[in-house]
């Protein structure tokens, strides 16, 4: 099994077009030693041969840049389309609006929660403008209620199984006004079975609890949100009020007695550990810098886009 971080950014990548933070200007200046990141996205093929298919895990609205840089998602002959599907872990703007992008497609397999579905048909109408471009095949994932998991198949994709997992997360803005339920936000384990091993992929988490950290302790690498290093990294940054757990996100550092993301991938046990969807204004974006010497302490990686991760 074979993945490629498309995009390692949260919304709006870095640096951010409008943001004259400490981090966005000191990167423009070129004083920065960090990298340029384009909006998260994932794709995962299984084993990442030409001309393999390869299933993208949400649709960035860099996806157009995402695949120019990217020779494996590029066609080697009339016709193909190397991208098979596309999983939906959320319906948040920056997951979602690269769905877009894909309507030159003849059909496109799309996977998500009915909650997402229904977002993205009502509140954010996203599948509808796509179905006037392309034929678009929904597939549900059985996320809602009391169902907290559901194993799953994709055509195309025989050595490879899935599971989607109920995570912790807040709405996204155009869809606010409703209560947290099942289907809002999903992480998905994806095993290989040939070989066994897994990877547990969660870009947007809110919380690791006991539930959460069971997926990840079966995982041989987790690839989860690394937007924030404290709590008020926005306010510490000079550019917002709002918290972490504001935005439904677990930041690395404690904060009191809330253990934090580093505290939950030491608990995890996984051989290998990888943070994604960094925030503009996280200093782990510093490669020189003392928040990202103290990850490398616990053997946890910073995702970059172009990374390659096989298993």
């Amino acid at each position: 099994m074979k993945l490629l971080v498309l995009g390692s950014g949260a919304g709006g990548g870095f640096p951010l077009w409008n943001c004259h933070c400490r981090l966005c200007s000191s990167w423009r200046r070129g004083e920065l030693d960090a990298s340029a990141r384009t909006q998260s996205a994932i794709a995962i093929s299984q084993d990442g041969r030409p001309g393999e298919g390869w299933l993208l895990i949400n649709a960035s609205p860099d996806l157009p840049q995402q695949i120019r840089a990217t020779p494996a998602l590029q066609p080697v002959h009339a016709g193909d389309m190397p991208i098979r599907a596309v999983v939906l872990l959320d319906s948040r703007l920056h997951h979602v609006a690269g769905l877009l992008s894909l309507r030159e497609s003849r059909e496109l397999e799309v996977y998500a929660t009915p909650l997402v579905f229904e977002d993205l048909t009502a509140e954010l109408p996203l599948l509808h403008v796509l179905e006037s471009y392309c034929r678009v095949r929904w597939r549900m994932l059985p996320i809602a209620g009391d169902v907290r998991s559901a194993a799953f198949e994709i055509p195309g994709f025989p050595a490879l199984s899935f599971a989607a997992v109920a995570v912790p997360a807040r709405a996204p803005r155009h869809a606010r006004l409703r209560s947290e339920a099942a289907g809002e936000c999903i992480a998905l384990q994806v095993q290989d079975l040939r070989t066994g091993r897994r990877v547990f992929l969660s870009p947007a988490l809110a919380e690791v609890g006991e539930a959460e950290l069971a997926w990840m302790r079966q995982a041989d690498c987790v690839v989860v949100d690394g937007s924030f290093w404290t709590e008020h990294g926005m306010q510490e940054a000079g550019i917002g009020s709002v918290s972490a757990s504001d935005k439904g996100h677990l930041p690395q550092s404690r904060h009191g007695e809330r253990p934090g993301m580093i505290d939950a991938l030491q608990a995890s046990g996984a051989p290998r550990k990888v943070l994604t969807h960094i925030h503009h204004s996280n200093p782990i974006l510093d490669r020189r810098g003392a928040q990202r010497r103290e990850l490398l302490a616990h053997g946890i990686e910073v995702a970059h886009d172009g990374m390659e991760i096989e298993l």
